[in-house]
């Protein structure tokens, strides 16, 4: 496979037996980031992701953080008002038992959008219960 790192995320340009990638520097990233998106990389290696996936999630996570401090030409509104990668962890990754989903400020933007009364002063968990019934 041939793939292409840019911004340390490596872009699949065309799938060949026996190519090798090239890598292309991220000119916009710190030290410092480029020392996390390695990180990152390396972690999701050890819990069974491959390199291209471990490669995406990282540049993600770096990406996301430089949108969130304003560094970014481009950024999604859910890359600057949602919460940092770090913090949300692996909450909706879908592996977790338990608690997890949407947060509360997700919930109650849906909320707002189906003009449900009384959002203000409900919980998550409440939160939760009315949007199921629409």
């Amino acid at each position: 496979m041939t793939a292409m790192r840019i911004g340390y995320a490596v872009h699949v340009v065309a799938s060949c037996p026996g190519s090798e990638v090239i890598e292309v520097p991220q000119q916009s990233w710190t030290e410092q980031e480029e020392r996390q998106y390695e990180h990152i990389k390396n972690q999701a290696l050890e819990h069974g992701s491959s390199l291209e996936r471990a490669a995406e999630i990282a540049a993600r996570t770096v990406n996301k953080n430089r949108a969130q401090r304003g560094e970014s030409r481009q950024r999604s509104r859910t890359a600057t008002q949602d919460i940092p990668p770090q913090r949300r962890g692996g909450l909706r990754s879908g592996r977790r038992s338990g608690s997890g989903g949407r947060t509360k400020r997700q919930l109650y933007a849906d909320a707002q959008r189906a003009d449900i009364k009384g959002r203000s002063k409900m919980t998550k968990a409440e939160l939760e219960r009315v949007l199921k019934r629409i």
